[in-house]
């Protein structure tokens, strides 16, 4: 994410990380320079978050995911935020006062129901593009019920459902409903409720799910799979200005 003095989005970009995360952050640096107009020796400051965050050779500092999508979410929503974060690998729950600073925060144990990798490897179950679930879920007349919140067992069990004749879009919306119902186990959702991450941007029916099931208006975030992005950029602007 590239963005000027006022903290307008320039630029923009999204690459797989792969095996060597240092040539990808590099590659998709200049990938985000180009819509923005920049060469690389116009950049102020680089400010890099995430997993592969200690392998940005070109970054001033590093900032925690927590507190990037922090960061980037209240920039959009300056209010008292819950932030919903779902990721590949991992579920995080944030809540942040007035001000932007963070009052608490709830992250999913060391399991992969109902996350991205969750998602992925149902697809791969039914044999389905990642990218036509969203879909397939939003025309579904009803959603089929699954039990288990286990991604082993769940796969199991999806496949019992598919032998039972179970309509595929109820299937695939039910997969959504269990994610749901995985993060909202984390914690409460009070004051404006905010979903960001990768899983939002490409199923933003999440957002209307997790709404549902948790009884409250879900926003999602602008950018969605870029925020921490953003929130990495914001600081990076920051500690330039001093």
């Amino acid at each position: 994410m590239v963005i000027d003095r006022e903290r307008t989005i320039l630029g923009q970009a999204v690459a797989r990380s792969g095996l060597d995360f240092s040539a990808a952050a590099q590659g998709v640096l200049g990938m985000a320079l180009k819509p923005a107009g920049i060469k690389m020796d116009q950049v102020a400051s680089i400010f890099a978050t995430g997993y592969g965050r200690a392998n940005v050779e070109s970054a001033a500092g590093i900032k925690t995911e927590i507190a990037c999508h922090a960061k980037g979410c209240f920039h959009h929503f300056p209010e008292a935020l819950t932030i919903i974060d779902i990721g590949g690998q991992d579920n995080k729950i944030i809540k942040l006062n007035d001000r932007g600073g963070r009052v608490s925060f709830k992250m999913n144990r060391k399991c992969a129901a109902g996350t991205g990798a969750f998602l992925e490897e149902t697809a791969a179950r039914l044999g389905l593009d990642l990218s036509a679930m969203n879909g397939m879920a939003e025309q579904a007349e009803e959603a089929v019920e699954l039990g288990s919140y286990c991604t082993v067992f769940s796969a199991t069990e999806i496949l019992e459902k598919i032998r039972q004749g179970k309509p595929p879009a109820g299937i695939v919306k039910g997969i959504y409903i269990s994610m749901a119902r995985r993060v909202l186990e984390m914690d409460s959702l009070d004051n404006r409720v905010v979903l960001t991450g990768g899983v939002a941007a490409h199923n933003p029916i999440m957002a209307d799910i997790l709404g549902e099931i948790g009884g409250c208006r879900v926003s999602l975030a602008p950018s969605a799979q870029c925020t921490g992005a953003l929130g990495a950029a914001l600081f990076a602007l920051e500690e330039f200005q001093g």
